[in-house]
C-alpha cells in the first residue's frame, strides 16, 4: 500500500554538526537516505558539504549534497538532495580522532541552529552528539549540550526527558555521583522539574491532562521510613505540593515495579530521582531508538540518545534509528507547540535565570 503523502511543514529542522570525528555525519547521511521509508521530516545540516560528500563515498552511500544559503531552501531541496548550510572546518577530519582545532565550527553549528529556531527560520533543533573534551580549548565550559543551549536562550532551567517505546522518563538529578545526587535532591527541585514536565506534556506532546508518577528514592519507596526517610521527608511532600498545584501526580512509587508494561500504561511520564533510575529502563525497552528531549526551553530541541561512538566512526556501522526518532519527535513537538499555549503555573512560568541545570 502506498504511503500517504506528507503535508510539507512550513519550516525545516536544523541539524547540528556534532563532533565531526564521530558518527554524526554518518547518521545524518543515513537518515536522509531513509527519508522515504521512515517518513523523515525535512531537515538541513549545518556542516561542511565537502566532508559529507567524502564521508558518503567512504561508507558507500549515494547521497547528493546541495549547499543552501538559508533554511527555507531546504524544503524544496530535501526530496532530491541533502540540504547543507555550509560551515567550514579548520582541519581535515580523521574518523575517531577529535581535533580541538575544529571546536569553533562545532559550537558555531549549535549557535546557528538555535538562532534559526529563535527567529522562526527553523521549526526545531536536533543536535548531533558532541565530544566535550575537544571543545574545552574553544572556551566551552559547560557540563554538556543542554547547559550550553539553556545559556544561549537566556538562562532558563532545562529538564531532560528520555523518550522511547511509549515510555517517558525524567531524571531530577543526572550526571553526578549517587551520594551527591541524594544531597542535591530536595522538594523544590522535584516540584520544579515535575511542573516543567507537566507543562511540556501539554504544550509539546498534546497530553491534555498529564499523569505523573514520582519514583521513590529507596527500595520499596523506603518501607514507611524503615529503609530511609528520603521518600517520607522529600518525595511525598513534593507529590502533595504538585497535587495542590492541580497536577495529577502520585507517589513515591517503588521503582522496581514502575516500568513493566501494565505500570507504564498508568502514567504519561515518570519523574525519577537519579540518572540510572530513569535511563536503565528507557535504554532497556528502546536502546536504539531512544530520544533525548530538553524541556523548558523556548525552542524545541531533541537529540539522539547516544554519544559520538568514536570507536566505530567512519566504518558505516552506526545506526541512524535514534537520530531518525529525534527528527520525527522534533517535528511532532513543534507542531504540538504551535497548537497549544503553555499552561499557567506559579512555578514553571517564571524560569529561574541563572539556575543551575541538572544534566548534560
Amino acid at each position: 500500500m502506498a504511503r500517504p503523502a506528507r503535508k510539507a511543514p512550513a519550516r525545516p529542522i536544523a541539524l547540528t554538526m556534532g563532533e565531526p570525528a564521530g558518527i554524526g555525519g554518518e547518521i545524518c547521511l543515513m537518515a536522509w537516505a531513509r527519508r522515504g521509508v521512515d517518513s523523515v521530516p525535512p531537515f538541513f545540516a549545518i556542516d561542511d558539504p565537502a566532508r559529507l560528500e567524502v564521508l558518503a563515498a567512504k561508507i558507500g552511500l549515494t547521497v547528493p549534497i546541495r549547499a543552501i544559503d538559508e533554511p527555507a531552501e531546504a524544503l524544496d531541496a530535501f526530496e532530491d538532495a541533502l540540504p547543507v548550510l555550509p560551515l567550514a572546518l579548520s582541519r581535515p577530519v580523521l574518523a575517531g580522532r577529535p581535533d580541538p582545532a575544529n571546536a569553533t565550527a562545532v559550537l558555531a553549528s549549535i549557535d546557528q541552529a538555535v538562532a534559526f529556531c529563535r527567529d522562526g527560520a527553523a521549526s526545531a533543533v536536533v543536535t548531533n552528539p558532541i565530544q566535550k573534551a575537544a571543545l574545552y580549548g574553544a572556551g566551552f565550559r559547560h557540563p554538556g549540550h543542554t547547559e550550553y543551549l539553556a545559556e544561549l536562550v537566556g538562562g532558563v532551567m532545562p529538564v531532560m526527558m528520555l523518550v522511547g517505546a511509549g515510555l517517558r522518563v525524567v531524571p531530577v538529578t543526572v550526571h553526578m555521583a549517587l551520594k551527591a545526587a541524594l544531597a542535591r535532591l530536595d522538594r523544590k527541585l522535584i516540584v520544579e522539574t515535575a511542573v516543567i514536565t507537566a507543562n511540556a506534556l501539554q504544550r509539546d506532546f498534546g497530553v491534555a491532562k498529564p499523569r505523573l508518577v514520582l519514583a521513590g528514592v529507596n527500595p520499596h519507596a523506603g518501607e514507611h521510613g524503615n529503609l530511609g526517610r528520603e521518600d517520607l521527608d522529600i518525595v511525598a511532600p513534593a507529590v502533595a505540593e504538585l497535587v495542590r498545584l492541580g497536577i495529577d501526580a502520585r507517589g513515591p512509587a517503588s521503582a522496581d515495579t514502575l516500568f513493566h508494561a501494565r505500570a507504564r500504561a498508568r502514567y504519561d511520564a515518570a519523574i525519577c530521582m537519579y540518572h540510572d533510575q530513569a535511563l536503565i529502563p528507557l535504554k532497556t525497552v528502546d536502546f536504539d531508538g531512544g530520544v533525548n528531549v530538553t524541556l523548558g526551553l523556548p525552542i524545541v530541541r531533541t537529540s539522539p540518545d547516544h554519544g559520538t561512538a568514536l570507536d566505530i566512526a567512519g566504518t558505516g556501522a552506526a545506526r541512524p534509528d535514534s537520530l531518525i526518532a529525534a527528527l520525527k519527535l522534533a517535528e511532532t513537538m513543534a507542531a504540538s507547540r504551535a497548537r497549544h499555549s503553555l499552561i499557567a503555573s506559579p512555578v514553571a512560568t517564571r524560569p529561574r535565570r541563572g539556575a543551575r541545570p541538572q544534566h548534560g
